[in-house]
């Protein structure tokens, strides 16, 4: 069984930082894309970072040049870090995956972990 546990989440005022991680686990075979998503209260939840096994990322134009994702393919994990944070940050953000695992390719996701920016 595949699980992605994420940590890092807190209380920040604005222009503040975060780090957040997730690790997943499990018998993996390969980890494709692995991606943060968040959803703040009355919307839909958005693609924030996403960066493949080869280290291609890609960011939403809201968060370009403030946040940067990584990964270790080593340790099956990847880190969002958080800097210049502004109250419209504030949701619950998620990590997926997308990888293989006992011979079929799925997609998980994380429990996720709350995100306040505020003063």
């Amino acid at each position: 069984q595949v699980q992605l546990v994420e940590s890092g989440g807190g209380l920040v005022q604005p222009g503040g930082s975060l780090r957040l991680s997730c690790a997943a686990s499990g018998s993996i075979s390969i980890i494709y894309t692995m991606n943060w998503y968040r959803q703040a209260p009355g919307k839909q939840r958005e693609l924030v970072a996403s960066i493949t096994n080869a280290g291609g990322t890609n960011y939403a134009d809201s968060v370009k040049g403030r946040f940067t994702i990584s990964r270790d393919n080593a340790k099956n994990t990847v880190v969002l870090q958080m800097n210049s944070l502004k109250p419209e940050d504030t949701a619950v953000y998620y990590c997926y995956a997308d990888l293989f695992v006992n011979l079929q390719r799925g997609i998980y996701w994380g429990q996720g972990t709350q995100v306040t920016v505020s003063s």
